[in-house]
């Protein structure tokens, strides 16, 4: 058991490096303080904000915030989907790939535009390289970039100094966070053996005499940005278990660290906003805590092997699991993918064992052991506003946060938050499961095929990605019925947040006093762990307690 617990040692330990630099680098560019970039970048971003007729220096409401930020992702959306539609006249496409399906396309632009990258495609077989570059690469970024202007709006906000400018954060996340990181990793992926190349497929001979199509393509800069960005989308089938995108066990190290490097950062720079890197810190623990819990239960299961095989097979679990990485790797990828909320991977989900998926289900359901590109700090926040408002009340102390009373307002908000990924996951799940013609695309009845419909709602509602794929997923009901939980998912609780964070913001900042309730020490970071624990289960309890549970006990009977 010692070497499990060194490979996930390994995969963490650079984040107690990485956190704190790239904490203040993002809290410098967002407060408009010298930073390393800025003789390379501030020309060219003066220059576009002067023909957009934009000033980046005026403070937005809640709603108009809200208001650039939808016309923005509408206008994204809108280009991507007429260059999918053009996908069979444009250059860069030598295999002649047609047009998507109508509904496949929606879903498609939808997913992407929402940070998701939900495929209900096959990437090599369905797009060509000018839509790998033109449409899901460009989503990739400004989708990315949409989450992170977001968080630091949210954090901003609280701290009382206005929620600022979308086209200022969405363009600084673009400009000094995710192309200058993005390219810095693309390169070393090269250097490991991640292909970028616009070639023709290769034509190989097999051993049988056979000829066998490999499909290239520009790989590496997508992979970079699909792992830094939280997208997951990867334009093979096979996702980060193709050797193209993740050749190796030291390719493999890099980018999980990859899929944590920013969710990280922004605890810290969270707590340098609010002036209280303490609280920043606990909850960076409280997070870490959570993941290494969910992660230790993935790792216990795989390794205990599939009791029905071991008269055949002792040992782990190795079904759809990467010789070159084993089945640690693939346990704790499993677990960094859900929590954060990325959707790649580097092995089949739907070959994990049952409390491997029940771990990888819970990550999606809470949605804050780091969470979305911006979005997982914030709902991470939010549970911090609830847990002091129901503390405060039971122990008679005042509820606020940084001085800024929490009233009803607020609560309402913050439950808003955290309610709208429940019925955008369990409403659409009752239904699919009640028509034959949708169960009929599971790939098992019972219990199995039950985790197989919640999960795909909940990789859609949480902004994923990722799948059980044993489903057929590219139907007309799984396209369009994911789609509206894809919108849901991620439109509304931005609303929230915003909305919340405004009002927060223009709240007076009173001194603490002997009332007051201190939310930055390690006693209420564990009130507001259970209080996560509690609400996660309670809502949805009775799907892990008929999908994954169930199915444990059935195994191991």
């Amino acid at each position: 058991m010692m070497l499990p617990l060194v490979e996930v040692g390994l995969t963490l330990a650079p984040l107690l490096l990485t956190t704190p630099i790239l904490g203040r680098y993002l809290w410098r560019v967002f407060t408009e303080q010298s930073s390393l970039l800025d003789r390379l970048c501030r020309p060219w971003e003066q220059r576009l904000w002067a023909w957009i007729g934009v000033d980046p220096q005026q403070s937005m409401t809640a709603g108009a915030y809200l208001r650039s930020l939808l016309a923005v992702n509408a206008i994204t959306a809108i280009l991507s989907a007429g260059l999918l539609s053009l996908q069979g006249w444009l250059p860069l496409n030598p295999t002649q790939r047609s047009p998507l399906r109508w509904d496949l396309a929606l879903h498609t632009i939808v997913s992407f535009v929402t940070n998701t990258d939900q495929q209900h495609y096959s990437g090599e077989l369905s797009l060509s390289d000018a839509s790998q570059i033109g449409v899901i690469g460009f989503l990739m970024f400004t989708s990315a970039a949409t989450g992170l202007a977001v968080g630091i709006a949210f954090v901003r906000g609280l701290a009382g100094q206005g929620l600022g400018n979308f086209y200022r954060d969405w363009l600084l996340s673009l400009t000094r966070v995710l192309l200058p990181l993005s390219l810095v990793l693309a390169v070393i992926l090269l250097a490991l053996g991640v292909p970028e190349s616009l070639a023709e497929v290769a034509i190989a001979q097999t051993l049988d005499g056979a000829t066998q199509a490999i499909a290239r393509g520009p790989i590496a800069h997508l992979e970079a940005i699909k792992l830094l960005g939280e997208n997951g989308g990867g334009i093979l089938a096979a996702n980060s278990a193709h050797p193209f995108e993740n050749p190796s066990a030291l390719s493999n190290w890099l980018e999980a660290i990859a899929m944590l490097v920013i969710p990280t950062a922004l605890l810290d720079t969270y707590g340098r906003f609010l002036g209280n890197r303490r609280q920043a810190w606990l909850l960076l623990g409280l997070a870490t805590g959570l993941l290494l819990v969910l992660v230790g239960l993935a790792v216990s299961s795989e390794g205990q092997g599939n009791p029905g095989l071991q008269t055949w097979v002792q040992g782990p679990n190795w079904e759809g699991k990467e010789i070159r990485f084993d089945w640690v790797q693939s346990a704790l990828w499993s677990v960094i993918t859900t929590s954060t909320m990325t959707g790649a991977v580097n092995a089949d989900l739907d070959s994990l064992m049952p409390l491997s998926n029940l771990a990888t289900l819970f990550a999606l359901f809470l949605q804050v052991i780091f969470g979305g590109q911006g979005l997982g700090a914030a709902y991470l926040v939010v549970f911090v506003l609830l847990s002091i408002f129901v503390t405060g009340l039971m122990v008679g102390r005042t509820p606020d946060f940084q001085g800024r009373k929490i009233e009803k307002p607020q609560v309402v908000l913050a439950s808003l938050i955290l309610l709208v990924h429940p019925l955008f996951v369990l409403i659409p799940s009752a239904i699919a499961l009640s028509q034959p013609v949708v169960t009929q695309t599971l790939s098992q009845a019972g219990f199995h095929g039950l985790s197989q419909a919640i999960y795909e709602y909940a990789s859609a509602s949480a902004n994923n990605g990722s799948g059980l794929e044993g489903l057929q997923d590219d139907t007309l009901w799984w396209n369009l019925s994911t789609t509206v939980s894809l919108l849901g998912g991620r439109f509304l609780p931005i609303a929230a947040l915003l909305a919340l964070a405004e009002g927060m913001g223009h709240k007076p900042q009173l001194p603490p006093t002997a009332g007051s309730l201190r939310s930055d020490t390690p006693l209420f970071t564990g009130v507001t762990a259970i209080v996560i624990a509690i609400l996660g289960a309670l809502t949805f309890f009775p799907v892990l307690a008929l999908g994954p549970i169930a199915e444990a006990l059935q195994l191991y009977r």
